[in-house]
């Protein structure tokens, strides 16, 4: 990775969040959240109420970068083929023509993920994890860059079904939004409307230039010392002090990857232990029970465990 592409990237996901910033007032964390989660190739799952502007983040992220989005509403009837796709009988030409479904978009917005039935919910694990489909034995490739963002309502509104481990799994952070302070509500309020903002809108990357920038992730160096660290708090998930079960290694190197995204985000060409520290709540809590009687979240016991771990 040479320097100067290093900077450029830098320089584009800067003006990318600052973009994003004048849509979702007062969350400039969460944004850096989101944009690191997609420039390290993962996937981001977004949960939170109704309303505080989830979907909005997601098309404006998608709008920004350049890049084709889909949306679909996810229901208690949803099919798997309402989001992969049929192939259809085409009598003119005497054979089955396979029909895209909306997976075949660069951003997909999973929108309440949590109110279809866990067939629907699974179609999207090797969409999430292969980047391509298989429909009737064929398999069909996704295009490039493919990110899934997906929203969920809390657990305890009615018509939702728990996300089981194997697809909570493959989100690479999960975050909550959360209503905006004082101040920025008041912007909000008193501003122009966020569906009009939305509408002119303009790309500050395009769909190469985000590429690049995940290309310039992979590059980024993480030092011995880093990897015994991130090693650490590894194997403190699986002791059996603070969670249930620990981590596995795609956990692992997830952390790393959204670790060096942070990196690239500060221009810097290099991991430093804070980047983990600040991107691990968000990366492993979604992944994590805590241990029986621990009496905290497991966002909660995450930072209390970081806390614990020496730095290297």
């Amino acid at each position: 990775m040479s320097s100067a592409s290093r900077q450029q990237s830098t320089a584009l996901l800067t003006a990318l969040q600052q973009q994003i910033s004048t849509i979702i007032k007062g969350k400039p964390a969460q944004i850096r959240d989101c944009v690191a989660c997609l420039i390290a190739g993962g996937h981001l799952l977004i949960e939170d109420l109704p309303g505080v502007g989830k979907t909005t983040l997601a098309h404006a992220l998608s709008i920004s970068m350049g890049l084709k989005f889909s949306r679909l509403q996810f229901t208690a009837d949803l099919m798997p083929s309402d989001l992969l796709g049929v192939s259809i009988y085409e009598r003119e030409k005497a054979a089955f023509e396979f029909h895209p479904g909306p997976v075949f978009a660069q951003v997909l917005l999973a929108d309440e993920i949590n109110r279809a039935g866990p067939k629907s919910q699974s179609a999207l694990l090797e969409a999430m994890e292969e980047q391509q489909v298989s429909v009737d034995g064929v398999s069909h490739p996704l295009p490039q860059p493919f990110f899934v963002i997906a929203t969920q309502n809390p657990s305890e509104q009615l018509g939702t079904y728990p996300l089981p481990e194997s697809q909570l799994d493959r989100f690479l952070m999960c975050i909550s939004l959360g209503y905006p302070d004082r101040a920025a509500e008041r912007e909000l309020l008193s501003g122009q409307d966020s569906r009009e903002a939305m509408r002119v809108l303009q790309p500050v990357m395009s769909p190469a230039a985000v590429l690049q920038a995940q290309a310039d992730v992979r590059e980024i160096h993480a030092s011995a010392a880093l990897l015994d660290y991130l090693q650490a708090l590894l194997a403190a998930t699986r002791s059996g002090q603070w969670f249930a079960e620990g981590l596995s290694p795609r956990a692992g190197l997830g952390v790393l990857r959204a670790a060096r995204a942070r990196a690239l985000l500060d221009g810097r060409d290099f991991v430093a232990p804070e980047d983990v520290q600040a991107i691990l709540p968000q990366t492993i809590a979604h992944r994590l029970v805590p241990k029986a009687g621990a009496g905290r979240g497991a966002r909660e016991q995450v930072r209390a465990m970081i806390e614990a771990i020496a730095l290297p």
